[in-house]
């Protein structure tokens, strides 16, 4: 599903017009990333719970020449799935 889809289906659900849909998913979007970038969580009990991880530096290597690179420290999203999504998945 790609986001006009998701959009789609979120004004048929919820009787919302699409134009409406698609701004309240742009919200819930932008809301969300100025919370991670903030360093705060986005916990929805039952869906899930966005988190911003550290990811240390560490040795790889280059698959074509078998060369070893320094990857570089970075944080990373994460997503944990709340109990009624795995739930509803499985």
């Amino acid at each position: 599903m790609n986001k006009a889809q998701l959009i789609d289906a979120m004004a048929a659900g919820s009787g919302l017009t699409k134009a409406d849909a698609k701004k309240a998913l742009n919200a819930f979007l932008s809301t969300t990333t100025n919370a991670l970038k903030g360093g705060d969580r986005v916990a929805m009990i039952g869906f899930g719970t966005f988190s911003v991880s550290k990811r240390s530096s560490r040795t790889g290597r280059n698959p074509q020449t078998g060369k070893e690179i320094k990857i570089p420290a970075k944080k990373v999203v994460k997503f944990k799935a709340g109990a009624d999504l795995a739930g509803a998945v499985s």
